[in-house]
C-alpha cells in the first residue's frame, strides 16, 4: 500500500513541479521580476527533497509534507489575487494537497508495514525458541 501512496506523493509533486515551471516561464511569466529569480524564489525549494522522495526515505516525506503546505498557501494568494489564468492557481493548490496527503499516507503505510513485520519477526523468533 505504501507504493500507491508513495505514487500519489510523487503525482503531485512532478504534478506542482512542471506546473510552476510552465507558468512562470511560458504561460505567464513575471512582468516586474527576472524569470530566473522567481523560478529561484518557488521551485527551487522543490527541488530539496527530491533525491529522498524518489528513495521512498520516510523522513524526506515527513518534511516534505510541510513544504507541500507551503505551496498550498502560495496557490491561495495567487486565487485571491487578480490573474489573467486562475486554473493555473487552482491546479497549484491541487497537486499541493495531491502531494501533501500522499506524503502523509506514505509515512503512515510505511509505519504500519514495518510494526507488521516486526510482528512477523517476532513471532518467527518465539517459535525458533
Amino acid at each position: 500500500m505504501s507504493r500507491f501512496w508513495q505514487f500519489v506523493a510523487l503525482t503531485g509533486y512532478f504534478g506542482l513541479f512542471g506546473l510552476l515551471m510552465l507558468w512562470f516561464t511560458c504561460l505567464e511569466p513575471p512582468r516586474l521580476l527576472p524569470v530566473a529569480l522567481v523560478l529561484f524564489v518557488l521551485v527551487g525549494p522543490l527541488l530539496l527533497p527530491l533525491r529522498g522522495l524518489l528513495y521512498g526515505r520516510t523522513y524526506t516525506y515527513i518534511w516534505a509534507g510541510f513544504l507541500a503546505l507551503f505551496y498550498f498557501t502560495v496557490g491561495v494568494f495567487h486565487v485571491a489575487g487578480p490573474m489573467v489564468r486562475p486554473w493555473l492557481a487552482w491546479l497549484e493548490i491541487g497537486f499541493s494537497i495531491l502531494w501533501f496527503l500522499g506524503a502523509i499516507l506514505y509515512v503512515r503505510a510505511k509505519a504500519r508495514e514495518r510494526r507488521l513485520s516486526l510482528a512477523l519477526e517476532g513471532s518467527l523468533v518465539v517459535e525458533h525458541l
